[in-house]
């Protein structure tokens, strides 16, 4: 823990060297909204007020998570890309917004690399094979086997179409050669309402939001979806441990402005958000829900986010993945 914090406090400092002054006039004097594509109960929601509360105290002024839910959260990066870029409105970047919808919505409102400026990555995280108390498929086997048994019945809730959750299953179709049912929702909220409830069987759900409803027993991990465990889930093997070779499905979050921010202002909000994340307690809670390689600097994040956005394109490529806009 010692280590991690001294490396992001190093990481940011470097980063703001040659950086012009920030001045106070540039500098928002009311509230500043963190706008979140989905509805609260959702990972992106979760990791969002870690922040917020956190910025609210470095900053002495209020720092409001806004939801704003639709299409697997690109209505919300169209909202945030039309703001004004001075720091008042940011946006919580999520996989969807910026690494899948570039691919999968040809009619998209914004660019990514012109429309927006990458701030910091808050953290990675694998998404958990899950499902309801009420399944008797409780293995990725048996799951597969269950899917051939009865193709395009068994259900699997994502968090919209075009959304991490439903490429995770896109590419679990593809290598398990398998059919079965998409249920997309507006969000983690309701899918796992929906999933605890016993409406859907399955979800490739993230980590963060899927965390609390397994750790209190109301939903039951079959595996994970990185290549290592990740720390908060150390019982639960991955999808690679149960034959899937090579199955890497992560979603990851971080904050983004307005894409005329000035440079001063990203830097500020990068150092501030990085001495977030290396709080004791902001990495416990980080580590619980299963967020991990956050921090480092602008280019960082902005080099992370063109690696994601060429992966997943080639993937949407080979599994003619297609989604309604």
């Amino acid at each position: 823990m010692q280590r991690r914090t001294l490396i992001q406090a190093a990481t940011a400092a470097v980063a703001t060297l040659g950086v012009p002054t920030l001045r106070a006039q540039e500098w928002p004097t009311g509230p500043v909204r963190i706008v979140v594509g989905f509805p609260p109960g959702g990972g992106t929601d979760a990791l969002a007020r870690v922040v917020s509360v956190k910025l609210t105290e470095m900053w002495k002024t209020q720092v409001i998570v806004e939801n704003k839910a639709g299409v697997a959260g690109v209505l919300a990066a169209e909202y945030v890309a039309q703001q004004p870029s001075d720091g008042s409105t940011l946006l919580m970047a999520h996989i969807n917004s910026h690494a899948l919808a570039p691919s999968l919505q040809p009619k998209l409102r914004y660019s990514v690399e012109r429309d927006f400026v990458p701030i910091v990555l808050v953290g990675v995280t694998p998404n958990l094979l899950i499902a309801n108390t009420g399944q008797k498929a409780m293995t990725v086997k048996d799951i597969v086997a269950a899917c051939k048994a009865e193709p395009g019945r068994v259900s699997f809730g994502s968090a919209g179409a075009g959304s991490a959750q439903h490429l995770a299953l896109e590419m679990f179709k593809l290598q398990a050669g398998v059919d079965a049912l998409h249920v997309p929702y507006k969000g983690s909220g309701p899918l796992l309402i929906d999933l605890i409830g016993g409406q859907i069987q399955y979800s490739f759900e993230t980590m963060t939001a899927a965390t609390p409803h397994v750790k209190s027993g109301k939903a039951i991990a079959i595996a994970q979806t990185r290549a290592k465990r990740a720390k908060g889930h150390p019982t639960v093997p991955t999808m690679q441990e149960q034959g899937f070779a090579g199955f890497e499905a992560t979603t990851w979050y971080g904050l983004a402005g307005p894409g005329k921010l000035p440079t001063p202002i990203a830097q500020k909000i990068n150092r501030d958000v990085n001495t977030v994340l290396a709080m004791p307690d902001v990495i416990e809670k980080l580590d619980t829900y299963g967020a991990e390689d956050g921090g480092g600097s602008l280019e960082k994040f902005a080099q992370f986010i063109q690696t994601e956005i060429a992966k997943w394109a080639k993937v949407v490529k080979e599994g003619n993945v297609k989604v309604e806009s």
